[in-house]
């Protein structure tokens, strides 16, 4: 047992709620690394968890974090893959801002070489997120259009730069002409700032009157009459958060007339062999988009595990284009 410094929040609210305090770390047990943490990604969830509006799976830590990377420092039974001193990188399902972690070694994979630790605490969460939500369940195909809502997001930014890799065209949104202007740089074809456009008329112009094929979403609420009506015919809408609510009276037609598909996932409380097969995927088919197509994470900052209310403030603001990292050490 050994005592690492840890980011909880044990009272709901905001950046301030975030509290540094020393927990006392099990030694891993089957199929378990403890992993010395080299760097975290700060996500929308770890945001919505310090407001108390998503707790931790039954059994999973009240640390926040669910993407890092890292150093093996001890293997638990049954654990063959890894050894200590291999740098991995690893979905969890909490306890990623810390000093070290308990990680689960079916959901690991190695940090390939010409990759920095940095750019590895960025991929779990996001890359995951999007290859299974985009790729898998929404079926996006080369040649396609996909609308990318929240472009400079850490979801945005990987969406864009894994649809770009494998040849299918991107058009984002975005809250602002800077934001735009970044998310045109990263590889969009174009970038429509919602707030003083109509979205749904500048991306119907921009895709010749039938939509994109497919719509990544994570505002909910009042998009989503807006994305029914917009998505192409036989078109799909990945629905992966709900910045915005959960409820809206829509009118269904679109999907019988189009032949609509709408399906969406969360990550974080599915079974470990859900997560263990779509690592595997990642790994096989994701990692070479990143090494040799384009597709690397971009690093919006980086924060010491002290500054995390620092980081968490640049969160919320949406001041951010890419991912932003919690570092407990050097890369």
């Amino acid at each position: 047992m050994t005592g690492v410094l840890s980011v909880t929040a044990p009272v709901p609210g905001g950046p301030e709620a975030l509290t540094l305090e020393t927990r006392t770390l099990p030694a891993p047990g089957p199929g378990e690394m403890r992993v010395r943490v080299n760097g975290a990604g700060v996500n929308r969830p770890d945001a919505m968890q310090r407001e108390g509006n998503y707790p931790p799976p039954p059994g999973a830590s009240d640390v926040l974090g669910l993407e890092l990377s890292g150093e093996v420092l001890e293997c638990g039974p049954g654990v063959t893959r890894f050894a200590p001193g291999d740098r991995v990188m690893a979905l969890v399902a909490g306890g990623a801002y810390a000093e070290e972690a308990i990680v689960q070694a079916d959901v690991a994979l190695p940090v390939p070489e010409g990759l920095s630790m940095t750019e590895a605490a960025g991929i779990p969460e996001t890359y995951f997120t999007v290859w299974s939500n985009l790729f898998i369940r929404a079926g996006l195909e080369p040649g396609e259009t996909a609308l990318i809502h929240g472009g400079t997001s850490g979801i945005g930014v990987t969406a864009t730069l894994l649809a770009r890799a494998i040849g299918a065209e991107v058009i984002t949104t975005c809250g602002s002409d800077e934001k735009c202007r970044a998310s045109e740089k990263l590889g969009a074809r174009a970038s429509v700032n919602y707030r003083d456009t109509d979205f749904v008329a500048a991306v119907r112009e921009l895709t010749g009157g039938k939509g994109p094929e497919v719509i990544v979403d994570m505002v909910g609420g009042p998009y989503m009459q807006r994305n029914l009506d917009l998505v192409a015919e036989d078109g799909r809408i990945a629905q992966i958060a709900f910045q915005q609510g959960s409820r809206a009276e829509l009118d269904m037609g679109p999907v019988l007339f189009k032949r609509l598909t709408v399906c969406g996932s969360t990550l974080r409380a599915r079974p470990l062999a859900m997560k263990a097969e779509l690592a595997r995927e990642i790994e096989a088919k994701v990692l070479p988009l990143i090494l040799e197509k384009g597709a690397r994470p971009i690093i919006d900052s980086t924060f010491p595990l002290n500054r995390v209310q620092d980081a968490h403030a640049r969160l919320e603001a949406s001041a951010h284009t890419g991912k932003i990292v919690l570092l407990t050490s050097a890369d």
